[in-house]
C-alpha cells in the first residue's frame, strides 16, 4: 500500500498523471556449490500514481504512450513527443481490440475519420494523414475544438462504452461508429425512408447516437441524430430493445431490414408478449 507521494518537480505543462514511475524489484540469487552471489535488480513498466478517479484516463494515456512508443534500452522513461500516425493507428486498433476483447478491428474508413478529428483537418486524403506524424499533445493536451476533452479522453469514453455496452453489436458490424455527421449526411441523403446506421457521438464522451433519414413527400431529405445513448442508458435498456421501438428506423444501412440486423439483440421475453 502505498501511503506517501513525493511528487518530483514538473517541467512547464506537465501534469501529475504525466510523471512515470516504476517498481524495482531486487533479489539475491546464490549459486552452489561456489557459494557465489548474484544481486539482481529490474524496473517494471512504468506505472503512473493517482490520488482520484478522475486522474484514471489521463494517466492510462501516459501508460499507453510509453508502452507503445519507447525505445528498447532507453534512459527510463523518455520516449519521442511525437511519432508517425501509422504507429498510432496500431497502437489503437490493438488497445481497442484488447479492450473490447473482439476479434473485429478497426478499418482504413475508421483511421480517416480519427485522423480527421486528432489534426482537426477536413481537407486532407487518407494518404496524405499516412505521412503524418502525431503528437503527444496532439493525443492527450490539446482541447478539440469546440469540446471540453482531448482526443485520447474522447476515445477512451469509446472504448469503455463498446466494452460495457456494444461488444456484440460491434463484433457483428452493426456499427459504423467512427465517421463524422457529415459525411454520415452524405451516406444517408440519397437513401429510402427510415435508414438509419449507429456512430459514436462527437459532442459527447461515451456515447452512441442513431442517425436516420426523414423524406418527404416532395423526395427531400432530412437526416436526424438522435440524442446519444450513454452506458446507464443501455443498461437500462439495451441498444437492440431501443432500435426495436423506434418505428422510424426501417433498414440499417445499406439496405438490412432492421429486425434481421438486430432481431438477436432484442429481449427475447418482451419479443415473445409482443
Amino acid at each position: 500500500l502505498l501511503k506517501k507521494i513525493k511528487r518530483c518537480e514538473r517541467k512547464g505543462s506537465e501534469s501529475v498523471t504525466e510523471e512515470k514511475c516504476a517498481v524495482l524489484f531486487s533479489t539475491t540469487v546464490a549459486l552452489t556449490p561456489s557459494n557465489l552471489s548474484i544481486h539482481l535488480q529490474v524496473l517494471s513498466l512504468p506505472i503512473v500514481v493517482i490520488v482520484h478517479g478522475n486522474q484514471d484516463n489521463n494517466a492510462k494515456a501516459t501508460v499507453l504512450w510509453d508502452n507503445a512508443f519507447s525505445e528498447i534500452d532507453r534512459v527510463p522513461f523518455v520516449v519521442a513527443e511525437r511519432v508517425p500516425w501509422e504507429k498510432m493507428c496500431d497502437t489503437l486498433n490493438l488497445k481497442f481490440m484488447a479492450e473490447v476483447q473482439t476479434t473485429k478491428g478497426l478499418l482504413k474508413e475508421h483511421y480517416f475519420f480519427l485522423a480527421q478529428k486528432i489534426f482537426n483537418d477536413h481537407s486532407a486524403s487518407l494518404e496524405d494523414f499516412q505521412s503524418r506524424s502525431v503528437s503527444w499533445a496532439q493525443f492527450n493536451k490539446e482541447i478539440l475544438p469546440g469540446r471540453g476533452f482531448t482526443f485520447w479522453q474522447w476515445f477512451d469514453g469509446v472504448l469503455d462504452l463498446t466494452k460495457r455496452c456494444l461488444k456484440s453489436y460491434w463484433s457483428d458490424r452493426l456499427i459504423i461508429g467512427f465517421i463524422s455527421k457529415q459525411y454520415v449526411c452524405k451516406l444517408l441523403s440519397t437513401e429510402p425512408d427510415g435508414t438509419f446506421l449507429l456512430r459514436f457521438s462527437d459532442s459527447e464522451i461515451g456515447g452512441v447516437t442513431i442517425a436516420h433519414v426523414i423524406r418527404g413527400k416532395d423526395g427531400s431529405s432530412q437526416v436526424e441524430n438522435i440524442q446519444p445513448f450513454s452506458a446507464k442508458d443501455l443498461s437500462i435498456r439495451s441498444l437492440g430493445d431501443r432500435i426495436r421501438d423506434l418505428g422510424q428506423l426501417r433498414n440499417l444501412y445499406p439496405n438490412t431490414p432492421k429486425d434481421q440486423a438486430f432481431g438477436s439483440h432484442y429481449n427475447k421475453e418482451q419479443t415473445g408478449k409482443d
